[in-house]
């Protein structure tokens, strides 16, 4: 899951590297804020030792996945991204998004 983050979050820095320099202080500097979050927030939640602190963490990377998903729609709609880069965003973020459900799952059954 942290691996794939990563991915995606280079992802995201190859395709904001496009983007207008007028966006730099805007939408390419939050989408990857965003992207850098996700992987970030794993390792925070990993390097915890309890359960419910780590899934604290966890739920805020899903928030930044959210989030991300948000900024690549927005980035769509502004013609910065086409079709075929936003499916491909989407399809990274939709498997990142997968493996952090069940990573969350797994740590709410230890608190059980």
């Amino acid at each position: 899951m942290w691996q794939k983050s990563r991915q995606l979050a280079s992802l995201v820095y190859t395709l904001s590297r496009s983007f207008p320099r007028e966006e730099v202080v805007g939408l390419t500097s939050q989408i990857r804020r965003s992207a850098v979050s996700v992987p970030s927030n794993i390792a925070e939640g990993c390097g915890r030792q309890h359960p419910k602190d780590a899934v604290h963490f966890f739920f805020i990377a899903r928030g930044s996945l959210y989030e991300l998903e948000t900024q690549f729609y927005i980035a769509f709609d502004q013609l910065l991204l086409s079709e075929a880069q936003l499916e491909l965003a989407l399809e990274n973020l939709t498997e990142c998004k997968k493996l952090l459900h069940g990573f969350i799952n797994h740590y709410k059954q230890k608190l059980a």
